[in-house]
């Protein structure tokens, strides 16, 4: 089937459209500058008051920075983090997506098919959504494969072989293929290290960049992806097949960084960068079309939504 579109014209005015669309280098680099400043002082706060509580919090913050990170690449991919096109290009790739092991290109192409075909049967997104509700068991045995590392393991050990290659290859071929596909991802890692060891800290490229990475982000990522498209009411409707989810300050601060709370807004005008995506909500709601877009209060009732499969077992006992 094909997903209901949505026009804006028909609802916003020219002014309206210009304000929600506008991009700005100044305000794209500050979210990405942003992101690298709350890493180097959770970093900091550890290597002035080293103790378990700030190690937590470190990898914690530095998780949702690395996720953010995911996030602000997501809008250079959709060309709309910066004015400036060759701007948001190199920033998007080189201080967003290749330190978080990402690549933007492959991203884009993959992603815009999400756009168009958004819950459909050949949207590359659905497996992410498809089997939702599950159980409440299910769910905690997710999240303690995620912040135990298995998770991020798998995933990063899964993405090395893919570039490596097969076996039996000539050995320059296969490097090759492994430059190809991931090589400027770990050449940023390895610039990151050096960073690291020149502050006098190589071990912190482990405890503070490689650990959350495989834990926390892996966390709040997986349940970025609960909230964004699992159990939505209407698949073919683009207010009602995606989900807006509210959150306190603290919840974005630590679980859903640069606004991508926003996702039925964003799905609506994938155009509008992320900063500009409470202004949308904000005009979506007076112009009366809250009512049709899917909201869920707080990312705790999201989750009893996702979660509320009732387990046979405990039905049978």
């Amino acid at each position: 089937m094909n997903v209901q579109r949505f026009d804006p014209t028909s609802v916003f005015s020219p002014a309206e459209m210009a304000s929600v669309r506008a991009r700005s280098d100044f305000t794209g680099l500050l979210c990405v500058i942003h992101a690298w400043v709350m890493i180097g002082a959770a970093m900091a706060l550890y290597a002035v008051w080293p103790n378990p509580l700030t190690f937590v919090a470190a990898v914690i913050v530095i998780g949702s920075r690395q996720l953010g990170l995911a996030i602000l690449m997501h809008d250079a991919a959709h060309g709309v983090l910066m004015k400036t096109k060759a701007l948001n290009e190199w920033v998007g790739q080189w201080l967003c997506a290749y330190p978080t092991m990402g690549e933007m290109i492959g991203y884009r192409h993959y992603h815009l098919v999400h756009h168009r075909r958004t819950q459909q049967a050949d949207d590359p997104d659905l497996g992410l959504s498809a089997k939702f509700p599950i159980t409440r068991e299910s769910f905690r045995r997710k999240m303690i494969r995620d912040l135990t590392g298995q998770t991020g393991y798998k995933q990063r050990k899964a993405q090395f072989l893919r570039a490596w290659g097969e076996p039996g290859r000539p050995f320059g071929e296969r490097l090759k293929t492994f430059w190809d596909r991931i090589g400027r991802q770990y050449s940023v890692q390895l610039i990151l290290l050096a960073l690291m060891t020149a502050f006098g800290k190589p071990h912190y490229f482990l405890m503070f960049w490689v650990l959350p990475n495989i834990t926390w982000q892996m966390a709040i990522t997986r349940v970025r992806n609960i909230a964004e498209h699992a159990i939505v009411p209407d698949d073919n409707d683009v207010f009602r097949n995606a989900r807006t989810t509210y959150a306190s300050w603290w919840v974005r601060a630590l679980v859903a960084p640069y606004w991508v709370n926003y996702h039925v807004d964003h799905h609506l005008l994938f155009y509008v960068p992320c900063y500009n995506l409470p202004k949308l909500h904000r005009l979506l709601l007076a112009k009366g079309l809250g009512r049709r877009m899917e909201i869920q209060p707080n990312y705790v009732t999201m989750l009893k939504l996702a979660t509320s499969k009732s387990n046979p077992l405990a039905v049978a006992a």
